[in-house]
């Protein structure tokens, strides 16, 4: 049976199960969630629901701690300080921790990188873009409610900070690439076999994936090869991921540019690899304000084919 439906049934069942044992309960069970590790501009957090399940899936919030310290604890409901997502789908983009989905069965975990939204799925969210580095963030959740259940508790608070990093060898996100197009290195770029100017490279970045795993690996594998263009020393297995991503997108354009299109399920692992090098949790580590140093020829060779 596909595992799919064998996963519906699971939480049709999972629901009328709660419905009936727990018809007195007033809400779900509190998920917990903890913080695996800190990028420069990004959080990847573990989502560990209850007992009863999130069937519906789970609102994470977070906030600068600064914010949380001054007021002594979280703004009330609705405070459009509080910064939010509310997970109810399928992640196609960071799907390294958990089930793969963001609807979780009694004592099933859930990943989610707080600052790398703009490309995943399953969330809807105004917080797509990304954290301030070197800033600390108070993080909690709760599960969603369904109709027969109210919402669950928030989770206790956790604190994680992001990453400050000032060295000569480094990486910067595609955030950064996007929004420093002044700071390229280089004016053109190929992925796969297709050669494109900056400025279709700046209108590949500016497209959401929407569930597209051509357009969310183009968006890692540009600012790969920025970085290595600007400096920055990938290690082998990058090396390795970069040219596995181009043989995999070969002669498919990327939209904005062409239609081409490939399925999340076959880009997501390389689409991490890149991301995680970029972000600096692999690799030479993310730049602060210091330019990166020189680029030799060894390193330019991993941006042609």
């Amino acid at each position: 049976m596909n595992p799919r439906y064998v996963r519906a049934i699971l939480t049709t069942i999972c629901t009328l199960g709660l419905s009936a044992t727990l018809a007195s309960a007033a809400s779900f069970d509190t998920p917990s969630v903890e913080v695996l590790r800190s990028g420069r501009t990004s959080l990847t957090v573990r989502i560990t629901s209850g007992m009863s399940g999130a069937p519906n899936g789970f609102s994470l919030e977070w906030l600068p701690a600064a914010t949380y310290d001054a007021l002594g604890a979280w703004p009330a409901n609705g405070d459009p300080r509080i910064l939010k997502g509310d997970f109810r789908g399928v992640p196609t983009l960071n799907t390294e921790e958990g089930s793969g989905d963001f609807r979780l069965l009694s004592m099933e975990d859930a990943g989610v990188q707080i600052g790398d939204l703009f490309d995943e799925t399953g969330v809807v969210t105004q917080q797509r873009g990304e954290l301030v580095e070197g800033t600390e963030y108070v993080v909690r959740v709760h599960a969603n409610g369904d109709g027969l259940n109210e919402a669950s508790a928030s989770s206790p608070t956790q604190r994680a900070t992001t990453l400050l990093r000032s060295q000569q060898d480094c990486t910067y996100t595609q955030g950064y690439w996007k929004n420093h197009p002044g700071a390229w290195p280089v004016g053109n770029l190929t992925l796969g076999t297709v050669n494109y100017s900056a400025a279709q490279l700046m209108q590949i970045f500016n497209e959401p994936a929407a569930g597209n795993g051509l357009i969310s690996l183009a968006h890692q594998l540009i600012a790969a090869k920025l970085n290595v263009a600007n400096g920055a020393t990938p290690p082998a297995a990058i090396v390795t991921a970069i040219s596995q991503a181009d043989a995999l997108i070969g002669g498919l354009v990327a939209p904005p540019i062409g239609a081409g299109y490939l399925a999340p399920g076959s880009t997501s692992g390389l689409t991490n690899t890149l991301d995680n090098f970029n972000q600096g949790i692999t690799g030479p580590g993310h730049c602060g304000s210091t330019p990166t140093r020189t680029p030799t020829w060894g390193g330019l060779k991993t941006l042609y084919r």
